[in-house]
């Protein structure tokens, strides 16, 4: 017999009384062995190995220049990416490090879901790096789960002590690791170990001490359901053809004890490969029932495929039962057609062909960047200023960069303005009319220049152009504007 249908009011009201979220339910992810937990180890030991080791990197630039491969030198608006110099004046090209950023991201969501979130990003990483320490102090799921359920006897506190030290130290060398990015390692380390480091560098230890230790060790599944953006963005970016991880139902259904599916395919009646042994869910860093279907909870971590294939070895069954597959590709075999594969789409194109074209223009723009720099800025009040002898004057004030490495001479000149006389206050003008300027070696040089026009028939407004020039290697940068007259 039917179920009589809830009325409208008594479900409005059931939906009122609803928590906005559910109580969280302590996970106790099992360990588990198979290639993509070898993966996920591998990318860990990488990622980690180049977040603490990098600052430690010499890479020689010359002399008056820091050593450091990777270093962002606040105090001198700089930073260093090995060869690469990057000035504040250039920060589009961190503009175009997000974009590619962004794109890779569009790009690895297009291809598999949230791949990302389960090999590397930073949460993942050190969440797989608290919990392999937890089961080398504390043991595997059922040993925490019954720990958990005892009284706090000694040897369990000596536990859980250990296994929070273990985790402090960790995220306390995190955030020590992050500010060496910031100044000279070496240096750093040693003011840090004798109390003569700047009190911003202890204080950003600790506050990235105490994020990594709460993130990682406490809130883990949180963060990724709750707290990050991401699996919101990245449902309105994906598309059928997108390989998630699927429970396979079309081989799994009807699932059943081992014992039962064997006596219903001796009988020749639908039997499904799941023998309901619930891995899957034991293993699940985020306590995911990944056969309920793709959810926002999961990070596509594939940690759930590791724990069936072991399953499925055991009882002789085909492996993958849980892969990396498509919702359509699964309806696609209830049906009888051919399974649907494509990589290569225009999403996936478009993608990578935004990302090349980028990349290139970056490339292209560091390779020709000149070592110079100028900038050029009118004076507003007053606009021009007439002179006793009837000659116009507009006054400029101008800024210079030399990126390179030792002191540079540089001639500044100006046209686009017949008989304009050119000055510069405190500076020297040499026997061709041009001003010398002398800028140190990695700084930035601001002066006053005064152009003069003698002529009587000057326009109210003229472009003019200045240009700034190496004496000794000849490179040139021109900068325009304009000169007021009545």
């Amino acid at each position: 017999m039917a179920e009589a249908p809830v009325s409208s009011s008594l479900a409005t009201a059931k939906a009122e009384d609803a928590p906005l979220y559910a109580p969280r339910k302590q996970i106790y992810p099992q360990a588990v062995k198979g290639r993509l937990r070898t993966i996920k180890w591998i990318v860990l030991a990488i990622t980690l190995g180049i977040y603490y080791l990098l600052p430690f990197i010499r890479w020689d630039r010359g002399p008056n220049a820091p050593d450091q491969a990777i270093l962002v030198d606040l105090a001198n608006g700089r930073f260093y990416f090995f060869f690469i110099e990057i000035w504040p004046q250039e920060v589009y090209y961190f503009t175009g490090l997000l974009v590619l950023a962004a794109l890779a991201l569009f790009l690895m969501n297009a291809v598999a879901g949230r791949v990302w979130c389960g090999y590397l990003c930073p949460q993942t990483v050190w969440t797989d790096l608290f919990y392999a320490v937890e089961r080398w102090v504390e043991g595997d799921r059922r040993e925490r789960m019954r720990h958990d359920k005892e009284k706090l006897t000694l040897k369990v506190a000596a536990r859980k002590g250990l296994k929070h030290f273990i985790w402090l130290m960790i995220a306390w060398w995190t955030g020590g690791a992050w500010v060496l990015y910031f100044s000279d390692a070496p240096t750093l380390v040693y003011d840090l170990a004798t109390f003569q480091a700047p009190m911003v560098a202890y204080i950003w230890i600790g506050i990235l001490t105490f994020t990594t230790y709460t993130l990682a060790g406490f809130m883990r599944e949180q963060v990724c359901t709750y707290m990050c953006p991401w699996p919101r963005i990245q449902a309105a970016l994906t598309d059928e053809y997108a390989l998630n991880v699927t429970y396979r139902y079309d081989r799994g259904e009807p699932r059943g004890s081992m014992k039962k599916n064997e006596v219903l395919r001796k009988q020749g009646l639908p039997a499904g490969d799941c023998i309901d042994c619930d891995q899957c869910v034991a293993v699940c860093p985020t306590g995911v029932d990944i056969r309920k279907g793709l959810q926002l909870d999961c990070i596509q971590c594939g940690l759930c495929i590791d724990a069936c294939n072991s399953v499925m070895e055991k009882i002789n069954r085909p492996l993958n039962l849980i892969a990396y597959d498509t919702d359509m590709n699964v309806k696609a075999r209830i049906e009888g057609r051919p399974e649907v594969r494509k990589i290569v789409r225009p999403r996936t194109v478009f993608y990578a062909g935004i990302i090349a074209i980028v990349g290139a223009v970056m490339i292209g723009s560091l390779a020709m960047r000149q070592t110079i720099y100028l900038s050029v800025m009118h004076d507003r009040n007053p606009l021009f200023v007439r002179l006793s002898d009837g000659s116009i004057r507009n006054g400029f004030t101008i800024r210079v960069a030399n990126k390179n490495l030792d002191e540079r001479s540089y001639a500044l000149t100006v046209d686009g303005l017949s008989g304009a006389k050119l000055d510069i206050v405190g500076g020297e003008i040499d026997q061709q009319g041009r001003a010398v300027i002398k800028v140190g070696p990695d700084q930035t040089l601001e002066a006053r220049v005064l152009v003069s026009s003698h002529g009587a028939d000057v326009p109210a407004s003229t472009d003019i152009h200045f240009t700034l020039s190496d004496i000794v290697t000849g490179d040139t940068t021109r900068m325009s504007d304009y000169f007021k007259a009545p």
